[in-house]
Order: structure tokens, then sequence, then C-alpha cells
């Protein structure tokens, strides 16, 4: 599109995360004007750390916010994959992305205030929970709970994984329960046993566990994140100090004094959830995007990767097109076929014996959650 036809663009955000951040940086950039919506009385973002590839750390250079990023985060050079006592299965650096080759290591809260930090004062409105999208073609109109309207031509839906937008207009499936559970910590460095000497990622393997350590050096912290296999479908539920240090069972022992050492009221405790792939992510003047579009399991670490990477690709497909529709068009094409490869490997994370070990019985195919569900 033109620039002229950009900048008489109103664009609307539902959801002020990774992906609708990153949108209205890379949108408003474009000369569009932007305004994001978000549900939350104020932004935050609980939960451990992340690990930002370096595809996404070159979109932030393009826009211009890398050092904003880089002052809150650590640079990686590798990550490594050993068993639950420490022997190692692989190691290998990240994927370079032009002259990119580090993962930075950041905390969600910390990203998210780096991101809307950047962002115009005014930009974020919040205390707007989207009760009604009504798609009038070239146009869309939003109803919030406190009664205000807006009308835009173009919508983006950044809802999250139980996106309004998505079911109002896209798909009304649920979300899918994946079988497992994550507890997420932040620690003092001088509460790691001594596990950490650098600034890399290493993820240890158990039957039916997973631990991943995830230095935040510039905080002086560590990451902590167990997955483990566990039927308790509820969003948050009931976990005991006793309960976790049961899935580290085996585990090298510097492991099981972390996880011992917890408080369990500052973990995080949530069950893993992923959406099925959606079949179409646009109409005429809405876009979904980020996890109202494609949420996956965590295994891959690539959630809010391919949020940002969502963000850069609908920008460029408006810059490149001759209109919204086509450029709405041009994103999903650019990007559906990658998330869903994404979503499929993301949910190869067990073998059928682990499986079975929590859910006796089953013979999954594959180790999806879709597969454990329905067995």
């Amino acid at each position: 599109m033109k620039a002229s036809e950009i900048e008489n663009l109103k664009i609307a955000i539902v959801g002020a995360g990774y992906g609708g951040a990153a949108a209205a940086k890379a949108l408003s950039l474009l000369g569009a004007d932007v305004t994001v919506y978000e549900q939350a009385p104020a932004l935050g973002e609980v939960g451990a750390g992340i690990g930002l590839r370096p595809a996404t750390m070159a979109r932030f250079r393009q826009w211009g916010v890398f050092d904003a990023i880089a002052k809150v985060s650590s640079p990686s050079d590798f990550f490594e994959i050993l068993t639950a006592t420490g022997e190692p299965i692989m190691k290998d650096t990240w994927p370079e992305a032009g002259t990119e080759k580090q993962t930075y290591l950041i905390h969600r809260g910390d990203f998210i205030a780096a991101l809307t930090g950047v962002l115009p004062e005014g930009m974020v409105q919040l205390d707007h929970k989207l009760e009604k999208i009504e798609d009038k073609g070239a146009t869309s109109v939003l109803t919030f709970a406190n009664g205000k309207t807006v009308e835009a031509d173009l919508v983006v839906g950044a809802d999250g994984i139980r996106s309004t937008v998505r079911k109002q207009l896209f798909s009304g499936k649920e979300p899918v329960f994946s079988g497992e559970h994550a507890y997420r910590a932040v620690i003092s460095m001088d509460d790691a046993q001594g596990m950490v000497g650098d600034d890399n990622l290493r993820m240890y393997i158990g039957r039916g566990t997973k631990v991943y350590l995830l230095p935040l050096r510039h905080r002086n912290q560590l990451s902590f994140d167990i997955t483990a296999l566990n039927p308790d479908g509820a969003w948050a539920p009931a976990i005991s100090s006793e309960d976790m240090v049961a899935t580290v069972a085996g585990f090298d022992d510097r492991i099981v004094e972390i996880t011992r050492g917890l408080d369990v009221k500052a973990v995080t405790i949530r069950s893993v959830w992923d959406i099925d792939p959606v079949d179409n992510w646009h109409t005429d003047s809405v876009v979904i995007m980020g996890d109202a579009a494609h949420s996956m399991l965590h295994h891959q670490g690539q959630g809010a990767n391919s949020a940002i990477e969502d963000a850069g690709a609908l920008a460029d497909a408006l810059a490149e097109a001759g209109s919204v529709k086509e450029a709405l068009a041009l994103f999903q094409a650019t990007r559906k076929p990658v998330t869903d490869e994404l979503q499929r490997i993301s949910r190869q994370g067990w073998s059928e014996d682990e499986v079975n070990d929590v859910f006796p019985g089953q013979k999954p195919a594959s180790q999806s959650p879709t597969a454990r569900q329905e067995a």
C-alpha cells in the first residue's frame, strides 16, 4: 500500500501482550493510526524467563528497539540438552538470522515493559475488555465491557489463547489440554546450587519431566522451569511443594535441592494448553495473530518469537500489498505454514512410555495433546 494510504488507516489492536505490543510498534512505524486495547487495568506479565531468538532480535533492530531489549536481557551463544543426571545429549548454537547470532534471555515482565515502553504515550488503552466484534466488511466495530465502541479499518486480534476475536469470527474450538503442567519460578543465583556458570540455556530431561535452567545474569537470577506430565487440567491446579519435588525424583541432586527450596507461593503453577490449527485467520478487515491464531506448547520456545515474527510479517504485508484485504491474505500465506509446523513439532514432546506412565493404556500415534485427550 502507498504510504499515504497506510497513514489514513485506523488500526485497533486487541491485546497488549508480546504480539500486540510488537504489532503496534511495527505498524505505527509505517505511519498508521494505531491504538492498543488491553483488558487488564495495568500492564505486567507473570511467569519467568524466555529466549528471544536471533530472528526476533533482527526485527527489534529493524524497528529501532534493539537497545531497549538488550538492556534488560542476557545474550546466549548456545543451548544444551542433558539427561536428568547431567550427561550431555546435544549442544548447538542458535539459528542465525543475518548478522544476529545470539538468543537474548529475558524475564517476561521486563520484556513487556521494554516493548510497551517504546510505544507513544496513550497508544495503549488499559481496562478495555472486548465483549463483541462486528465485522462490517471494509471496517469492524469493537464493543468493550466499559461501554466504549470503536470502529477501525483494521482490527488485529492479539488477545491470546482464549481470544474473543478468534471465538467470535474464526473458530469456536476451545483450547486443548496438553496433559502436562508447568511450574515456573525466578530465584537468586545464590540459590542456584552452583549450576549456572554462563548465560546459556540448558534443559534436563527425565522420565515425564523436563527442567529448564535459563540464566538471567543481568538480574543475578535464574529462571527455573519444571514441565511435567500430569492429568489435572485445571487452569491453575493446586500443587504442593512435595508434588513438585516428586516430579524431579532421580534428577541431579542440585535440581532436587533447588526444587525443594522453592516457595510454592512464589511459583507460577499452570496446566499447559495450546489450540488446534485455525483454518482461516482473516476477513477483509480483521486478522488474528500470535497465540490467538496459533498458540503452541512451549517445548520449542517459539510462542513469543512467533508472535514477534507475526508482527513483522503483518507490517511487511501492508507495505507490499495493494489493499488491506490483499495484505491480510499475504500475511496468512506467509506465516500460517510456518506456525502450523511449529505447532505440530511442539506437540511431540513425550515418548509413548512416558505418556502411558501418566495416562495408562493409551497408544498415541503422535504425542499431540489432542490424541491424549481423545484417547
